[in-house]
């Protein structure tokens, strides 16, 4: 069993495939803003802090990990985190990175990809909009997908 962990950025494709999906645009600080770090990436200590520093960050990756630790205990199988921010280059890397740091602390056996570290900024207007998957008039969501997007029914009890 192993953990694999992807971040990406919903402005540069489609959601990876993954058993647990965060979306982090409206739950973490964004470090676009902050024209000290805008052109660099979740891999940078000043980001990754910034990023960190955010209230529930800490807690959202580790009971991330602990819920795929479960997942891969209980069923065998491998399981994949996908961290989701805007353009893929600062909050969701921060979220694989300190995901990575905790499964590696535990003796666990992960792998991490930065799907769109490497790709271009995105406009400062993407950064503004609310997101497409929104509901009306409601700010701060956070989304598990716990099907990988396949859509099918959610295991046991959990419909």
């Amino acid at each position: 069993m192993s953990i694999h962990l992807v971040s990406f950025g919903y402005g540069h494709g489609p959601t990876p495939t993954a058993d647990l999906v965060f979306d982090l645009r409206a739950l973490l600080r964004n470090p676009f803003h902050n024209p000290e770090l805008k052109h660099r990436t979740g891999l940078d200590q000043e980001v990754y802090d910034h990023v960190m520093a955010t209230p529930g960050a800490d807690r959202l990756a580790f009971n991330a990990v602990a819920t795929a630790r479960g997942l891969a205990e209980d069923t065998g199988a491998d399981v994949t985190i996908a961290w989701g921010c805007t353009g893929g280059r600062h909050r969701s890397v921060g979220l694989a990175r300190a995901s990575y740091e905790l499964l590696c602390a535990a003796g666990d056996e992960v792998t991490i990809e930065h799907r769109d570290i490497d790709q271009a900024l995105l406009p400062a207007g993407i950064h503004n909009r609310a997101r497409h998957t929104d509901p009306p008039n409601q700010t701060d969501m956070f989304m598990v997908d716990l099907d990988g997007g396949r859509g099918g029914p959610l295991p046991g009890d959990m419909v």
